[in-house]
């Protein structure tokens, strides 16, 4: 190919480069269904969720499908496309950015282990296959789209370690930027390392969000993780966290087969309750205490949960 030709052709090939940001961004509907897998081994199950009539089918590629730790890509993109779409800056579908700020922002370490798992997610982020059928006016269109369109590596350095990437996002993806359908996550998920806290988180910020509490049965929040274990693992994984309490922003209790999540703290632009139950006794502080709480902490914590209960 003639290399005037190549050159002219990079020229109108417009992208946005990510810059820095202090706000971490999720899409709503991946953060609503289970579209990446939990799965630390490659994984290759077709997986189907249905909710309200939606069908959703997520198919893997050759090298699997895509985890919740790839998706760290997609919330990097995410957060620098909206932040600099909030400070009135363009913004495009493709997207360049360096692999060391990634891994950073990321909480990653930056050996080329990390450089090479950043390709293989990035390949089965291209692999993966949503399909997806929704009802307009009786109208059934079933749509099939990847996570991206496409991606490369700009330019390696001695090492062999990526420098620049450049990511082509999906419509579906990048749709969910134009039209806001983000929401604000805590930095320290990336602190998490098991697939399932991190999915855990998710689904807190979803559907908790600024509300005191979210109930949900055992079972339908077994389906919302889109995990295929037992419901005793997934109950005696849950009372492990209980402990350790150590989920950014949100608490969860279990009782009986009720999953219950509650903010630490109450959001800022949110009022306390004017009247809240007086006592709590000595016994429910000790029973609820978490690592590190004090008993005014915890007596403050129930009062407020029995108010919106």
């Amino acid at each position: 190919m003639d290399k005037n030709l190549l050159q002219d052709r990079n020229k109108q090939r417009k992208f946005f480069t990510c810059d820095v940001f202090d706000i971490y961004k999720d899409d709503t509907a991946s953060m609503e269904h289970p579209v990446f897998s939990l799965s630390t081994k490659p994984d290759f199950r077709m997986l189907v969720y249905q909710h309200n009539g939606t069908t959703i089918k997520i198919k893997p590629s050759y090298t699997g499908l895509a985890t919740i730790h790839d998706k760290d890509i997609l919330l990097y993109l995410a957060s620098s496309l909206m932040n600099a779409k909030n400070n009135g800056d363009n913004i495009t579908q493709i997207v360049r950015f360096v692999a060391y700020d990634y891994m950073m922002a990321t909480n990653k370490k930056t050996s080329g282990i990390q450089y090479q798992q950043l390709k293989d997610g990035l390949s089965r982020l291209k692999g993966t296959v949503i399909q997806t059928n929704i009802k307009t006016n009786e109208i059934e269109i079933t749509r099939e789209f990847s996570l991206i369109d496409e991606w490369g590596v700009i330019k390696e350095d001695n090492k062999g370690k990526m420098v620049a990437v450049e990511v082509k996002l999906s419509d579906w993806f990048y749709n969910s930027i134009l039209g806001n359908a983000v929401l604000s996550i805590d930095k320290d998920y990336f602190d998490l390392r098991k697939p399932t806290e991190r999915r855990l988180y998710e689904l807190a910020r979803k559907h908790c969000g600024n509300q005191v509490v979210w109930k949900i049965k055992l079972e339908n929040l077994k389906t919302k993780l889109g995990i295929t274990s037992p419901t005793r693992t997934l109950r005696f994984n849950i009372k492990k966290i209980t402990e350790t309490n150590h989920l950014p922003e949100y608490n969860i209790t279990l009782e009986g087969d009720i999953v219950m999540f509650s903010r630490k703290e109450p959001p800022k632009e949110n009022k306390v309750p004017g009247k809240l139950p007086k006592h709590v006794s000595k016994k429910e502080i000790e029973k609820n205490a978490r690592p590190g709480e004090s008993y005014d902490q915890v007596a403050d914590r129930l009062k407020k949960l029995r108010a919106n209960l």
